[in-house]
């Protein structure tokens, strides 16, 4: 197990669809983290910026813009891309270079200003790249894969469309006590049933929103932290960003076919299962030690998947998990009381970062209405294409 590293300031642009650019957002964050962790600009030894395709070569050095905006100062700088594991891998930089001596306090940022509708894939003709593949031979949009996975699941496990319309009730419910989502509304079932078909069996209010936003943490040394009058600050003990093992003969987004199994047996678990299980080995945790998670919802048939995943409840077990009210406030293991991409929506390189500014407000007892009771640790969970593994585990 590795040294923790701290969590001295956490900081939001709320989400939302305001017209400005990333930067803008992500400068607001980085501001709010800082003031948080009561550290300036100038003491920070380096800035981490988790990149967006969007807006040009400012977005592919995300790291040096934000930089740049909050006033030139000489800090270390690094610019990370992981999709939507792009704020993972930027507070994963942020723990190597702390653990490794290089500066005592990193400045991690990330902030996207999304397009309306789906994502889609890049421009220009590329017939190696997976994501390009699936939009332009198969059709594949973010909704109609989520689409596809949802009627797995009720092939496969029983799920029905109104198990997944309870997610977004759920989730909805604390997306209205959180002052950064987005969407502040609670939804009923009927509702989430009376809108529009997007992919069969999921309707709009199962897809999550793409939107803009921002989320910012200032990480340090656990010396710093003592030195900086933090006795007892939230931890970062694991970050796993892992890669799936072949043969992988489970449809993953955004790949398209797998592997041939016929010659070698497929590994044991899944990639997404195999992410938790990496963080919870370098924590020295188990899920049984959890007080709640922050998982990846794009849609509601996914955080059910995660469940399991997360070793929550057996394999098929997941919506028998929401049914009982385990995952909502006030169950043994919520998920997503922040209110989720439900109610948020994907600002894609904010997103990692924003979960992990979640639990540290959780672990604080800093939550307000959406507080978990007695909180010590929690997890989150997401995943970037191309087998980009993401999930923190965070103490206190």
């Amino acid at each position: 197990m590795t040294d923790d590293v701290a969590v001295l300031g956490a900081g939001l642009h709320p989400w939302g669809k305001e017209g400005s650019g990333f930067v803008a957002y992500g400068v607001v964050a980085a501001q709010a983290a800082l003031a948080d962790a009561g550290v300036d600009w100038r003491d920070v030894g380096s800035i981490v910026g988790a990149d967006t395709v969007r807006g040009g070569y400012p977005g592919y050095v995300a790291g040096a813009t934000f930089a740049k905006a909050l006033g030139w100062q000489g800090a270390r700088v690094t610019s990370v891309y992981a999709a939507c594991a792009s704020g993972a891998q930027a507070v994963d930089t942020a723990r190597a270079q702390i653990l490794s001596g290089l500066a005592d306090v990193v400045l991690v940022v990330g902030a996207d200003s999304a397009p309306k509708g789906f994502f889609r894939p890049a421009g220009g003709d590329r017939p190696d790249d997976p994501d390009w593949l699936r939009f332009r031979i198969l059709g594949a949009t973010n909704p109609a894969y989520f689409g596809l996975n949802a009627r797995r699941r009720m092939a496969v496990h029983g799920d029905t469309v109104d198990d997944f319309a309870q997610v977004k009730v759920k989730n909805a419910a604390m997306g209205a006590l959180n002052p950064n989502a987005r969407y502040r509304r609670r939804v009923t079932a009927d509702e989430v049933a009376a809108s529009a078909v997007v992919a069969d069996p999921l309707r709009l209010l199962d897809i999550c929103a793409t939107s803009d936003g921002g989320a910012a943490l200032v990480l340090s040394s656990m010396e710093f932290a003592h030195r900086h009058g933090a006795a007892r600050p939230v931890r970062i003990r694991a970050v796993s960003t892992v890669t799936p093992c072949y043969p992988n003969t489970v449809l993953d987004l955004p790949d398209i076919a797998t592997d041939s199994a016929v010659a070698v047996e497929p590994a044991s678990e899944t990639f997404r299962a195999s992410i938790a299980r990496a963080a919870y080995e370098e924590a020295g945790i188990g899920p049984e030690d959890l007080s709640l998670a922050e998982v990846y919802d794009l849609s509601t048939a996914l955080e059910p998947q995660w469940y399991e995943d997360l070793g929550l409840c057996a394999q098929g077990e997941g919506v028998k998990l929401l049914r009982e009210g385990a995952t909502a406030l006030g169950g043994h293991i919520p998920v997503n009381v922040s209110g989720g991409l439900a109610s948020f929506g994907e600002a894609v390189p904010a997103q990692a970062i924003a979960q992990v500014c979640e639990l540290t407000w959780q672990l604080r007892g800093e939550a307000g209405d959406r507080q978990v009771a007695g909180a010590r640790i929690g997890i989150t969970a997401n995943q970037g294409l191309f087998g980009h593994g993401s999930a923190v585990i965070a103490v206190r």
